[in-house]
């Protein structure tokens, strides 16, 4: 995954809550506040989720349609 640098105006007090976790947890301050934010996206589950995921892209559009006309059909 390709990273970009990017500028963020945050409030002293988080500022200084990631410094504590990035030395408290040994990583980068890059690195907590994207956990952080990837939490509250909810991109780890999904990750995960296509991690496990067993269909080919056209299998889980095929599905992903039918299940979406069953639920129009309600």
């Amino acid at each position: 995954m390709e990273r970009r640098k990017t500028t963020l105006y945050l409030d002293e007090d988080l500022i200084k809550a990631v410094k504590i976790a990035s030395a408290r947890e040994g990583k980068r301050e890059y690195q907590i506040v994207e956990a952080a934010l990837r939490a509250y996206f909810g991109r780890d589950l999904l990750d995960e989720l296509w991690r496990r995921n067993r269909l080919g892209e056209d299998e889980a559009l095929t599905l992903a349609y039918s299940e979406l006309e069953a639920e129009r059909g309600k």
